[in-house]
């Protein structure tokens, strides 16, 4: 989804909607870089707590990436609807991340009334190479 419109949330925002009601997230260190209208960019810093054996970060620290990394995509287009809920998360580990801080990108594919389906490829930092690449989808609470 490409869109010119300016994004429904600004950084600060979505930095707010972290401390206060994602606390695994913030314990993660997660911090969207950039957010515009059904897109953004996540950065998940190094921490040796990540890693699991066979040197590599672990999947459930990649999953919680790319599941905030929607999270901060779809309030980019709807604004601030913290009761969004993931419905479906499907990733694929492509290679071993780097022993760096790992990045991903993500765009809405659809978005509906009630479901939004989004894209994610995470990266290495100063690695293009994909080291995983997801699709999810949230449900969006009706509006009251």
């Amino acid at each position: 989804m490409t869109d010119t419109r300016p994004p429904a949330i600004t950084l600060e925002e979505f930095a707010d909607v972290t401390r206060t009601g994602l606390p695994m997230a913030y314990r993660l260190g997660l911090r969207a870089e950039a957010i515009g209208y059904g897109t953004a960019t996540v950065r998940m810093p190094f921490d040796e707590t990540l890693v699991r054996p066979g040197g590599t970060i672990s999947g459930p620290a990649l999953m919680s990436l790319t599941d905030y990394t929607m999270y901060a995509a779809l309030m980019g287009a709807l604004g601030r609807v913290e009761l969004a809920v993931t419905t479906n998360l499907n990733i694929n580990f492509l290679r071993k991340p780097a022993a760096r801080d790992v990045l991903a990108e993500c765009r809405i594919i659809k978005l509906g009334r009630t479901l939004c389906v989004l894209d994610v490829t995470l990266t290495s930092e100063g690695d293009d190479r994909p080291v995983a690449h997801a699709t999810g989808t949230y449900a969006i609470p009706p509006k009251t």
